[in-house]
């Protein structure tokens, strides 16, 4: 089955209250879902990958074709040019988000996953609901903590 995932994080400051928005389409079921989550601090990078392994943690089922757009190059280009995968094979070490990067490989590893970047702000339907969402949820109160941020080690 083909998913489309339309993925996009925020964060108000940076580090700062942070959020992300995630749409899940499939053409072929005509389905269409929106999830959203904010946290107290985080980074935008960190949201940006967050919305990506949460939009594949939504999947009912292993094996799907999942087409992730995002506008973030630092998740795109980690992934499509294979960079991750050299990051791995070295333990993450002096890599920012690691933990993040974890948890996505194991979510990656379920699907048949590729990556479409898209120019952020450009009138994309989806990618600007996604922000509106990603935005909505930073600003929400009583906001979960990000657990794996560590300002020292993951500031951008």
């Amino acid at each position: 089955m083909q998913v489309n995932l339309y993925t996009d994080g925020a964060a108000r400051g940076n580090p700062g209250p942070g959020g992300y928005g995630i749409v899940l389409e499939s053409p072929e079921k005509r389905y269409r879902k929106e999830f959203a989550e904010g946290f107290k601090h985080t980074t935008n990078n960190r949201m940006e990958l967050l919305a990506v392994i949460e939009g594949l943690r939504k999947l009912r089922s292993d094996g799907m074709q999942v087409t992730v757009y995002t506008d973030s190059k630092y998740v795109a280009d980690a992934v499509e040019k294979k960079w991750v995968f050299g990051w791995e094979r070295k333990n993450f070490r002096d890599r920012k988000n690691a933990d993040l990067w974890m948890q996505f490989l194991v979510e990656f590893r379920k699907h048949q996953v590729r990556f479409v970047w898209i120019k952020g702000h450009n009138n994309h339907p989806q990618n600007e609901r996604c922000d509106a969402l990603a935005v909505a949820a930073s600003k929400q109160p009583n906001l979960k903590e990000d657990s794996g941020f560590n300002e020292a080690s993951d500031n951008e």
